[in-house]
């Protein structure tokens, strides 16, 4: 009888194949359209204020609701994954976040508006680990975090292309057109993903019966050079014992935890709090509504420059001093940009510098946590470091109004550099245990 064979093992002996490459390009795609919509309501912020007579600070609930669906969908929709597989996953949270986008197109109070990101998050939240699993998997070991970074950068793209849309488009097509495109488009995807997006081979393997074998034999057959015998049999990869929570706390790792956790949240407050409010900051401090959604697109243009010269640094340096480096230039930036007053040439240097000096630490912040915990902690540690920054999301998605009403956009700026100086000092605080060799891209949006 045939001993059986790994399908990780498979892939990894061959070279890209058209086939896989056509999957990193769904996922991208898919993972572009989540970023589009994930920062809708940023660009549209403003307009949407205008149009229901609210005051700046209104907006927050309706931020915060899509950043609390995205946590409950990145935290749900992968067990369903699981479950049922990775493609019905991908689908359904497709089919969520295109037809609440594409419906809040429609709403006519705000109430509606803020029920419909909340379910809009719960698909954009989850779509996330689904294709980075999926892309994973079909990647071979020797690229596999240079094919997640890639996929992953289509987040801050499809913010970019929002952005864009918004301030060349949005006077003619309004705030409901952004939607209505967000919504849409997606659609359209869906329906080649429905036909051209492959199931797990591990999850089929896993599921087991003659079916789900021969689905395995005739994706293998796109892939590999060789065909496989008919007979062939398959084995998973043993699966890691579940590490603890209460065993990031114990043998040493206490300090690295609350450390990590620490960086996590405070990070996190300070980029969403400036993602989510720079377009209603701009406007609010006299550059025209029209122009003020170019701010996220300088943003994400240089997150989307630096995030693969990075990836590419960070396996050859001390991730922990990267990281102070880049904390140094975030509150550096922040001040400047108190000070920057209506130099709207200034405003947008600086803001785009906040790609790198505020958002740069997205990409390093998981070359953290390897480096800080042993290999049997390492997933569990980055699943709840992770948890903590969606904490710090929903907190900076809903001061940032407050903020900005109190202190105006000079305030504003200035208040982004207290969490990114206490991220700094808990960064001071870990005990890195050696360089990491391979790392890839946590989804931040």
């Amino acid at each position: 009888m045939n001993q059986p064979i790994s399908i990780s093992s498979l892939i990894d002996r061959e070279p890209l194949r058209p086939y896989q490459w056509a999957i990193f390009l769904l996922c991208f795609a898919t993972a572009l359209f989540d970023g589009f919509d994930t920062q809708a309501i940023a660009y549209t912020g403003p307009a949407i204020v205008a149009a229901f007579g609210l005051k700046a600070g209104d907006l927050a609930p309706i931020l915060i609701a899509g950043t609390l669906g995205m946590t409950i969908g990145a935290m749900t929709l992968g067990l369903v994954g699981d479950r049922v597989g990775r493609r019905p996953a991908l689908l359904g949270g497709v089919a969520v976040f295109s037809i609440a986008s594409l419906l809040t197109a429609f709403s006519t109070s705000t109430v509606q508006i803020l029920s419909l990101r909340f379910l809009a998050g719960l698909g954009m939240g989850g779509c996330t680990p689904v294709l980075l699993a999926l892309a994973a998997e079909y990647g071979c070991a020797r690229h596999r975090g240079s094919i997640m970074t890639g996929v992953l950068l289509g987040l801050p793209a499809g913010a970019m292309l929002g952005g864009l849309l918004a301030a060349r488009m949005m006077p003619a097509i309004g705030w409901q057109g952004v939607f209505i495109v967000g919504g849409g488009a997606p659609l359209l995807l869906l329906v080649v993903l429905y036909f051209a997006l492959p199931e797990s081979l591990q999850y089929l393997v896993n599921r087991g019966g003659s079916a789900n074998a021969s689905r395995v034999h005739r994706t293998l057959r796109r892939i590999l050079s060789v065909p496989l015998a008919a007979d062939t049999r398959f084995q998973l990869p043993e699966s890691a014992a579940r590490a603890s929570v209460a065993a990031l706390f114990k043998h040493g790792n206490a300090r690295n935890t609350i450390a990590i956790w620490a960086v996590y949240l405070c990070n996190w407050v300070a980029w969403f709090m400036f993602l989510s409010w720079l377009p209603t900051v701009l406007k609010a401090a006299g550059l025209p509504a029209a122009q003020a959604p170019m701010g996220t697109v300088i943003v994400n243009a240089v997150f989307i420059v630096c995030a693969i010269p990075l990836s590419v640094l960070l396996p050859r340096v001390s991730t922990r001093k990267l990281l102070i480096v880049l904390l140094g230039l975030g509150i550096a930036i922040s001040i400047g940009l108190s000070y920057a007053g209506t130099s709207w040439g200034l405003v947008f240097v600086l803001a785009g510098a906040a790609g790198l000096g505020i958002g740069g630490q997205q990409i390093a912040l998981n070359y953290l946590v390897v480096g800080a915990y042993p290999t049997a902690l390492r997933a569990t540690a980055t699943g709840w470091a992770i948890g903590m920054g969606r904490v710090g999301a929903i907190a900076g998605s809903a001061v940032g109004g407050t903020v900005l009403g109190f202190g105006g956009p000079g305030g504003f700026y200035l208040a982004l550099a207290v969490p990114l100086a206490a991220a700094l000092l808990a960064v001071m605080a870990i005990r890195i245990n050696g360089r990491v060799p391979d790392g890839t891209l946590i989804a931040a949006h």
